[in-house]
């Protein structure tokens, strides 16, 4: 079958507790979304996936956790408060504000969206208006204060986090002291950030509050180049070692108008979140970045830089960032490598990429989502095939408790064994084990895989061995 659009993933997110819309008793809140028991398992799995790959796995990189509030100076040195802004156009039709850099329109060759508004080229998506205000900065940082202040206080403002890079930079000599390190080595980081998008949409593929897994990779300049390279490629293969196809994954190179402005070379990883477009170009969108930041950050807020008139660029900040090669007695600031995903998006290209639709015997369509076993909320889900048979009840939980310890096992009686084993396979559990008559004479079970349907007998003294080898086929664990 072809690749389902969002609406697909929407529909089967909240039907089974994947993900409900935030205050939804209330109206919702715009691009706010709430991860159910399903979800939070599904996205807590990725990532332990991710910190697994980025820290345990490796030998060159720590981990950290900084604050979502910061001192207001990190985001005014690291440009935050001057250039992180969007540019934003008002409808003088229907009143709909707009980001000028997402409207479409037909025109050959390139060209200033200043100039598209005042050609008519750009039309309101909500009534086609081309009648558009000029485009004017729309900083997406949220702004809020400390302590028993007055809004109208400059003093007290501060932001939350719009990424999680600057806690990280901030303390680069903090981890570099404390940890011994010598480059090249990384800090990783999961935590919140929060943007003001002017339009969030598309479920949670663009959210105002998400959760981002970022990793700074410390390099000695010279040395950034082939390291890069070598980060785009293991990031595509983590993608592809949690069951995402290789079809629907694509390296994008920024050309050099779209980098950022500290960015020396920018690869995307892209996912086709969007199949249904018949422009085979805007089917596919960022689900990863992996930039070369160069020395930008460091020096931003370090004291000693000076630019070319000999004047400090930071004089608020107390430390200089820079690096002391002992070996070559070398002082510099380092490269910096930067793979930036987001769990939302990751989660939501899981998703797409695992679901997939079967026929049964009689003709009826069951929607199967082939989770990697390693991504699964439920590992395997115990099912009596008699629930009002204590004997076949009891031994059911019982064999549900002895999992628990090694996997995320259920236990489910709340309809016929054949709704049971549609209700698994459409949450992505990869085993049913089903407990029957036979069982309390024989100490048997049987157990179901969810790809293929087929079934065999398994001892119950054996069970708990028999799913971990089927669930580490891949190495993965069963947690």
């Amino acid at each position: 079958m072809s690749a389902p659009n969002i609406e697909t993933i929407v529909n089967l997110a909240k039907r089974r507790g994947f993900v409900f819309p935030s205050s939804e008793i209330y109206g919702g809140l715009g691009s706010a979304w709430d991860y159910g028991p399903l979800g939070v398992e599904l996205s807590n799995n990725v990532k332990r996936s991710w910190w697994r790959a980025m820290v345990y796995e490796r030998d060159d990189i720590e981990g950290i956790d900084s604050s979502i509030i910061l001192n207001r100076m990190v985001w005014k040195y690291s440009g935050h408060e001057d250039t992180f802004s969007d540019p934003l156009v008002d409808c003088r039709e229907c009143k709909t504000r707009l980001r000028a850099d997402k409207l479409e329109y037909e025109q050959s060759g390139a060209i200033k969206v200043e100039d598209a508004i005042k050609q008519k080229l750009l039309r309101c998506p909500n009534c086609g208006s081309t009648d558009l205000t000029e485009p004017r900065p729309f900083n997406l940082m949220f702004r809020t204060h400390v302590g028993a202040t007055a809004e109208d206080d400059e003093s007290a403002l501060v932001y939350l986090r719009p990424e999680t890079a600057q806690g990280i930079f901030i303390n680069f000599l903090n981890v570099l002291t404390t940890s011994r390190r010598k480059l090249p080595f990384g800090i990783a980081q999961i935590g919140k950030s929060f943007r003001n998008e002017v339009t969030p949409g598309n479920f949670i593929f663009r959210t105002r509050e998400f959760e981002q897994m970022e990793m700074e990779y410390f390099v000695r300049p010279g040395e950034d180049e082939p390291i890069h390279q070598e980060w785009i490629e293991n990031c595509h293969n983590w993608f592809l070692s949690l069951g995402i196809s290789p079809d629907n994954l694509r390296l994008y190179e920024q050309p050099k108008e779209e980098l950022a402005h500290y960015a020396k070379r920018t690869v995307d990883i892209q996912y086709r979140f969007f199949p249904e477009r018949e422009d085979a170009e805007k089917q596919w969108d960022e689900l990863m970045g992996i930039a070369n930041r160069t020395d930008f950050d460091l020096k931003a807020h370090s004291k000693k830089p000076e630019n070319e008139e000999g004047k400090r660029l930071n004089p608020d900040s107390t430390d200089d960032l820079s690096y002391f090669d002992e070996a070559t007695k070398e002082r510099f600031y380092p490269y910096v490598i930067e793979p930036a995903a987001g769990v939302n998006r990751t989660v939501l290209a899981v998703l797409m990429d695992a679901y997939s639709e079967k026929s049964n015997d009689k003709g009826e369509k069951r929607v199967i989502l082939k989770l990697h076993p390693e991504l699964a909320p439920i590992k395997a889900a115990i099912l009596p095939l008699a629930k009002n048979k204590p004997e076949i009840v009891g031994m059911a939980k019982a064999i549900k408790r002895s999992l628990q310890p090694v996997l995320r096992a259920v236990y489910d009686d709340t309809g016929g064994i054949g709704k049971l084993y549609a209700r698994q396979d459409e949450i992505g559990t990869p085993f049913c084990v089903t407990v029957d008559h036979q069982s309390l004479e024989d100490e048997a079970v049987t157990v179901r895989d969810r790809d293929t349907w087929e079934q065999e007998r398994v001892k119950v003294s054996d069970l708990q061995e028999h799913l971990r080898k089927r669930l580490q086929v891949s190495g993965v664990g069963c947690q």
